[in-house]
């Protein structure tokens, strides 16, 4: 009998996961598990955690809705906290799996998490991964890991000339089902993770709740209801309100959204009303998180060094008066506060937001940008390795900007973009 336990990570769905999909078509039994990683509960590089609980909350949540649809469908979903090296061998005494499937990282430490794993298990079981994460198959690139180009623009034009996107495939109507004993460990209750309370905050651009139904509803809101999508171009700088942007990002980050789901509605959107430069400009967003994700997977321990996988020393300060009042928002200029506070009250930011803040705190207070990275891996809830630590670097001159040197006026910007002062009466005031 083909007893398999699909380790869900930052693939939170049952809709386009490919990998899931051979794991129940080829299996007897099938069994799903998620585990909240121990090292996720450490303290970061900056002196905080690595995971605020609003992040963990959302995760919680669409690990929940997961676990649901896996029922749904005749199977079970079990969850966890600590160390999965660990809590897999468990499991495989208990449970004697056969198979172990998992949707591929491209982040360090979780690839050397996915090597521990294949150590100590692949003499006994079989071990099935792959890509989920990605709009583009990472099979079929027109160039090889090592030779991807350090640039985006470049990067972008071969895809866009030689890449042909997979389409999504649905989730299965039927999971095998699982008749294995429940683990004493696994966990029910969100209480049981253990974490500070948060709370919430009225002025937060979007209520994110976790999982697929809520993804899918946010793209129903923003392509087909309010077709907002068709000014994403000309709005996707904005600060206030919640169709500014697609707001995507934070079930992109977990998986509860397939890349290619996305990619597939644009494609729907555009032959039901019409393209334009705004519908193409989501995919080409959605081309530079693919871009990170490579650069992440290319430059591996390097993409997290204090002089970036460039490697030009630089002098940073390590000061940490200065870096509180950055993560207060307490520093002598008021647009970078504004989108301080936004972030600490909500675990969002937007994306001209976190230019400048990143901008400032490694252009003009000099502090180590390793230091802001982590401090976005702690408070964003649609935190993504490749995605986060990329664009610090990027904005921090410690990796692919063309650019040398790139600075941030915030206050131009701040004329710019918060000509009226709105956004900053909404989070200073």
């Amino acid at each position: 009998m083909n007893r398999t336990v699909h380790w869900f990570r930052n693939d939170l769905r049952l809709d386009d996961n490919a990998v899931f999909n051979r794991a129940a078509e080829a299996s007897d039994e099938l069994v799903g598990i998620y585990i909240f990683d121990e090292i996720n509960f450490e303290r970061g590089i900056h002196g905080g955690q690595r995971m605020h609980s609003r992040r963990a909350f959302f995760l919680w949540q669409s690990v929940m809705e997961l676990r649901e649809s896996m029922r749904n469908r005749g199977s079970e979903l079990y969850v966890f906290k600590g160390n999965p090296v660990q809590i897999l061998k468990e499991l495989h005494e208990l449970w004697s799996f056969t198979s172990l499937s998992y949707s591929k990282s491209v982040g360090y430490e979780e690839r050397e998490r996915e090597a521990d794993v294949e150590r100590e298990l692949s003499a006994n079981v079989q071990i099935h991964a792959d890509w989920t994460h990605t709009l583009i198959n990472m099979e079929d690139l027109p160039f090889s890991i090592e030779k991807s180009p350090d640039v985006f623009t470049p990067f972008r034009k071969k895809i866009e000339k030689y890449h042909e996107f997979t389409p999504p495939v649905d989730a299965p109507d039927v999971v095998p089902s699982f008749t294995g004993e429940i683990p004493a460990k696994a966990l029910n209750y969100f209480e049981e993770l253990d974490l500070d309370d948060f709370e919430t905050d009225d002025r937060a651009a979007l209520d994110f709740n976790g999982g697929e139904l809520a993804a899918r509803s946010r793209i129903e809101h923003y392509f087909w209801e309010t077709k907002s999508l068709l000014e994403y171009k000309e709005t996707r700088n904005g600060l206030i309100g919640a169709d500014y942007s697609s707001k995507l990002s934070p079930w992109l980050a977990n998986g509860s959204l397939s890349p290619r789901r996305v990619y597939s509605e644009v494609k729907r959107f555009e032959s039901e009303n019409k393209s334009n430069q705004s519908t193409y400009w989501l995919i080409f967003e959605l081309l530079w998180r693919d871009y990170f994700q490579i650069v992440a997977l290319k430059h591996g321990k390097k993409l997290f060094a204090e002089n970036g996988w460039k490697g030009t020393p630089r002098k940073w300060r390590q000061d940490e008066k200065l870096f509180n009042k950055w993560t207060e928002g307490e520093t002598e200029d008021d647009f970078v506060n504004a989108n301080m506070k936004e972030l600490k009250h909500t675990g969002f930011m937007s994306n001209r937001g976190r230019q400048n803040v990143a901008s400032f705190l490694t252009h003009q207070y000099k502090i180590d940008w390793r230091w802001g990275a982590a401090y976005f891996e702690e408070m964003l809830i649609d935190y993504d390795v490749a995605s986060n630590w990329g664009n610090w670097s990027y904005v921090s001159g410690t990796g692919n900007d063309p650019r040398k040197d790139r600075v941030f006026n915030t206050q131009l910007q701040a004329d710019k973009y918060d000509a009226q002062g709105e956004y900053r009466s909404l989070w200073l005031d």
